[in-house]
């Protein structure tokens, strides 16, 4: 390590001192002031850790969680991220506030897709774990199709470093690429063919710009899929979904090539985390039964849906950003065979994407098939919620713009279990606000 490096080093340690012990923050701020006096500091860390990069549009965070738990089992140390600051300067204020190791060292982080490359430039991975690629803050990224070449900038500066990719996903199978590369996916169903609603993302062969088809279809474009006009079709999986037995709110029971397994958080895109992190650990050598042991353990996974109590209510907190990972979050939700209020708290910041269009893309439709006694939105955008969910037939709502009097509309509507759904600067503003209160510990900032 150079002296400049030491120097900005200690700055940014002192500063992430000073801000999480008085502020109860500092994910992003120390990176930042480190960065300003050292551009190169990640190069620092490069002999000090095996890293692997887990990267794509949704299901980055949870992902991450469930490797790191996974790894666990058999490193004694795994340094992460574990808050989801995963822009540049948050990936240093990492690496920066963790202890030295008095060895090399694992390093599992979520990256921003954009940042891969700021990454790559100075930390060579060993792997890297692509989780999906959907339409995602238009405003910034473009197209699914930009935003994989935005991923594939970072990956072309580490040719030997495997890749564990979602198989169901078209792109990760498109591109001639040097890595090694490990395929996930699902195979616990086979129909000769089958076609994706017209608005899915991805819907055309990369290849030849046909139309897709599948055998097998879990969500929007990920699948068994094939091409019957070139014969582009999905790569042979190592790892494999073979059964999903139960899923509920809280929880998913499924089969990974025979073996059951059981993950304490709802939604079929949380298994394909799990299979992800499953992938991962096996690659580095974790057994499957450390795999098995790490996804039952006790302790809820930290991803970006929370549950807390709130007076009588049980409150559970979920991000959505974008319209694939909405319609998963309301199908997981639908599951919930108990009353439960519904709540949608809109922004349109920088970090949620200033275009709000994608929220018509959402099922809300399908809501009316519960029985929903009470809708409620928030948020500075909540008139486009509100006009949204009007239109899907749901006039009679509450509305709050003012987030910091939701707490206290929550704690008032009818039902003891309530879904608060919330895009990324919501989610913060309200965490911030329950934390205040002591509801919650804070973090994720």
């Amino acid at each position: 390590m150079t002296i400049r490096s030491a120097f900005a080093e200690t700055v940014g340690r002192t500063s992430y001192w000073f801000l999480h012990t008085f502020l109860h923050g500092g994910s992003s701020l120390p990176g930042k002031l480190t960065l300003k006096l050292d551009p190169q500091i990640l190069k620092a860390f490069s002999k000090k850790y095996d890293l692997v990069i887990v990267t794509g549009t949704n299901g980055k965070t949870l992902t991450t969680a469930l490797s790191v738990r996974v790894l666990k089992q058999k490193y004694e140390q795994v340094l992460t991220n574990p808050t989801g600051s995963n822009m540049e300067q948050g990936i240093v204020t990492t690496f920066i506030t963790a202890p030295r190791p008095h060895k090399k060292g694992l390093a599992v982080l979520e990256v921003d897709e954009a940042n891969v490359v700021l990454v790559c430039r100075y930390i060579t991975p060993i792997a890297f774990v692509f989780t999906n690629l959907f339409r995602d803050q238009m405003d910034r990224y473009g197209e699914i199709y930009t935003t994989y070449e935005k991923i594939l900038k970072g990956v072309r500066l580490a040719p030997k470093a495997t890749i564990i990719a979602n198989g169901d996903e078209q792109l990760f199978n498109s591109k001639e690429l040097p890595n090694p590369i490990i395929y996930y996916g699902f195979n616990n169903g086979h129909e000769d063919d089958l076609r994706a609603p017209a608005n899915t993302d991805g819907l055309l062969c990369p290849k030849c710009r046909h139309i897709l088809h599948y055998h097998l279809r879990t969500y929007a474009n990920l699948g068994d899929y094939f091409c019957p006009n070139c014969g582009f079709h999905r790569p042979e999986l190592t790892y494999a979904v073979t059964k999903v037995t139960n899923q509920t709110p809280n929880s998913s029971t499924f089969e990974i090539d025979g073996q059951e397994y059981r993950i304490a958080i709802g939604g079929t895109y949380n298994i394909y985390n799990a299979l992800a992190a499953y992938a991962l650990g096996r690659f580095l050598g974790v057994s499957q039964s450390q795999i098995k042991h790490a996804f039952e353990a006790d302790e809820r996974v930290f991803g970006r849906q929370e549950e807390f109590q709130l007076g009588s209510k049980t409150v559970t907190l979920i991000l959505v950003k974008n319209p694939v990972g909405l319609n998963q979050v309301l199908d997981m939700i639908l599951t919930d065979k108990r009353p439960f209020s519904f709540v949608f708290l809109l922004n349109a910041n920088y970090a949620d994407g200033i275009d709000t269009s994608w929220i018509w893309d959402g099922h809300f439709e399908n809501l009316k098939k519960h029985d929903i006694p009470q809708f409620m939105t928030g948020g500075e955008r909540y008139k486009d919620i509100s006009t949204r969910l009007m239109m899907a037939g749901i006039p009679d709502m509450w509305k709050e713009p003012n987030l910091d009097n939701v707490i206290a509309k929550i704690k008032q509507l009818p039902t003891d279990q309530v879904y608060v759904l919330a895009t990324y600067t919501a989610v913060l503003q309200l965490r911030k606000q329950l934390a205040e209160q002591g509801v919650i510990k804070g973090g994720m900032d």
